[in-house]
């Protein structure tokens, strides 16, 4: 009975030991370059959703205007030389010093990241 109960055990533990777990790949699809016209809106959206008025929109030279009680931040969208497109915010005089890591985040979210 002891040696049927070893037996047991050890076909147990070798089976657990091969058995693993299969996670098949998964095909992601390629990623493109982000368009201007997506990057900009996505910058101007995540500004508004972290409760910044918007005061000027200038498609044309690619900047974005926002104010939050004293605080300015400035998006610029830029369509670079490759065709990628480079998106940068600063900010001025914020009372929350969390704010540009919250819109940054919040546009990250629009362009699906």
């Amino acid at each position: 009975m002891k040696r049927w109960l070893i037996q047991g055990a050890v076909i147990c533990a070798l089976s657990l030991s091969v058995s693993g777990c299969y996670y098949p790949p998964v095909a992601y699809p390629a990623s493109t370059p982000a368009s201007f016209d997506r990057s900009f809106s996505a910058a101007s959206n995540a500004m508004r959703e972290q409760g910044l008025t918007i005061r000027s929109e200038d498609r044309a030279n690619g900047t974005i205007v926002g104010t939050q009680g004293n605080g300015t931040v400035t998006a610029s969208v830029r369509q670079q030389a490759d065709g990628s497109v480079r998106v940068q915010f600063d900010a001025n005089g914020p009372r929350d010093p969390n704010l540009i890591d919250r819109v940054s985040r919040s546009y990250d979210r629009y362009m699906g990241r």
